[in-house]
């Protein structure tokens, strides 16, 4: 994923379809980025219908952003060496083939699977989109203008996605949450056949299979461990040696970067002190707002009654604060003050807002108890994220350019998959515990569970709101970095394809 440098000489002609070739590549990615939100207000019919158990509904969260950000390192090494365009075309074709197997899932193993094969085709999607756009807009202002209008697009992607999330599965079926990307896709293949265009691929660029299924191996054992502690217990055998058999084969993945001919990794990245704070900052932050993605849309559905497209629509606040935190507050005082002074303040707050959900109830109000914790969220986590992605990618050399803002996404995934498994788990054990305590008259059975499934959730948000805490202790104590010296749009362009 090379980025032009500023200096290299203009075509003599500019592509007269650049900014139709910008609807396409900026199509492609708004549909990778809503895919990671879409299926959520989807999960309790698609639950129902499938029959998954709440111990395993989380993995048609895990499994999508696991593959995603397991393998979104090796899709940018992919599209070095075949060529952007063909990557970005094929990882299209395969994005709808998988939507369309996920779309007519019977059974909850088909639905995990399909969602896996999404990840692995938003992997090649992702970096080859990004990498088109910097080589077919080489005028350094026409690329400021064009980056802005696709980070904007990338940006709303998960206010997008709960929205029409909750129109499909309200007005049609769940199924089409999965099959609305089969026509989008369509029409950016050929748009991308017909408009596009770019250079051949690099010979010289080597695959690091080793490191991509050693990374990911992992991870999918470490989120597989979280998930069957819940029915198991922590300290059973196969959870224990699923926990530390991902953690040997993540340190063995950090021993074969220091040796492999092109690492997915290179760990000079990671050694610097600022980008390692902002990596892991990120990581922690997303723990607790994938989470909560899962837990406030079964308690608003599930207790609350809302309908799905209810549902969705009380998700648009917390967008909404996300892009004023980042682009309203961040952008404007980032050259003014350290990076850390935004982003520790942000966790703080973030985690404050959790905090104040931890006192939900079956008969909490969403205007007095759920919205005000949603803005304070938002706003703190806009606040973290455009700081951690000036930091993380400023002052990198070139060619590492691609690998570095391919880093801080792939920290955004795993830190998602992680969460959603860990908290699920956490929620689903609470959930047990108190129903088994007290269910002790059969006729309230029903507000029982009820109150069950509610302490499950507040169980899990206290566990959140202490990650969040931890991010803003990470941030704080290792991002060291002084205010950058004018940001400009590098930033800022960067900044709102975290929100989703």
């Amino acid at each position: 994923m090379s980025v032009t440098p500023p200096g290299e000489a203009r075509p003599q002609t500019a592509d007269p379809h650049r900014w139709w070739g910008l609807v396409i590549i900026a199509l492609a990615q708004l549909m990778v980025v809503l895919d990671a939100t879409i299926v959520n207000i989807a999960l309790p019919s698609a639950q129902r219908e499938l029959g998954m158990s709440d111990g395993n509904r989380q993995w048609v969260i895990t499994a999508y952003t696991l593959a995603f950000g397991g393998l979104l390192l090796l899709g940018g090494r992919v599209a070095d060496l075949v060529g952007r365009k063909r990557t970005f075309v094929i990882g299209l074709i395969g994005f709808a083939g998988a939507s369309a197997l996920g779309g007519a899932a019977v059974g909850p193993g088909m639905l995990f699977g399909a969602r896996a094969l999404q990840g692995v085709f938003a992997a090649l999607l992702a970096p080859s989109a990004l990498s088109l756009l910097t080589t077919t807009f080489t005028d350094p202002k026409e690329r400021g203008k064009a980056f802005g209008i696709y980070g904007a697009l990338a940006g709303s992607g998960s206010a997008i996605g709960f929205i029409v999330g909750g129109l499909l599965t309200e007005y049609l079926d769940w199924r089409w949450c999965l099959y609305v990307n089969v026509p989008i896709a369509a029409v950016a293949v050929f748009g991308a056949l017909a408009l596009l265009h770019d250079r051949p691929g690099h010979a010289g660029a080597r695959l690091d299979v080793p490191g991509a299924v050693l990374g990911c191996g992992g991870l999918v054992a470490i989120v597989y461990g979280f998930s069957e502690a819940q029915p198991r217990g922590w300290t059973d055998p196969l959870v224990l040696g699923l926990l530390g058999g991902g953690v040997a084969l993540l340190a063995v993945f950090v021993w074969w970067q220091t040796r492999a001919p092109m690492p997915l990794l290179p760990l000079h990245i990671i050694r610097d002190r600022d980008r390692a704070g902002c990596f892991l900052t990120m990581g922690l932050a997303v723990i607790g707002m994938f989470g909560l993605f899962l837990f406030m849309t079964y308690y608003l559905q599930g207790i609350l009654q809302y309908s799905p497209v209810r549902t969705g629509l009380a998700f648009l606040p917390l967008t909404v604060a996300i892009v004023i935190g980042s682009t309203q507050i961040s952008a404007r005082l980032l050259s003014r003050v350290q990076p850390r002074m935004l982003m520790a303040p942000g966790m703080v707050l973030a985690a404050v807002g959790m905090l104040l959900l931890t006192r939900m109830t079956v008969d909490s109000s969403y205007t007095t108890d759920i919205l005000p914790a949603l803005i304070l969220m938002g706003l703190g986590m806009g606040l973290t994220f455009m700081p951690v992605f000036s930091t993380a990618t400023v002052g990198v050399a070139p060619q590492d350019s691609g690998v570095t803002s391919a880093t801080v996404n792939t920290s955004q995934q795993v830190g998602g998959s992680i969460g959603t498994a860990l908290l699920n788990t956490i929620a689903t054990t609470s959930s047990s515990a108190y129903i088994a305590a007290h269910l002790s008259n059969p006729a309230r059975k029903a507000q029982v569970v009820a109150e069950g499934t509610v302490h499950g959730y507040t169980v899990a948000i206290w566990w959140a709101a202490g990650i969040m805490l931890l991010a803003g202790v990470v941030a704080a104590t290792m991002v060291t970095a002084k205010p950058p010296p004018k940001q400009g749009a590098h930033a800022r362009q960067a900044v709102p394809e975290s929100v989703a």
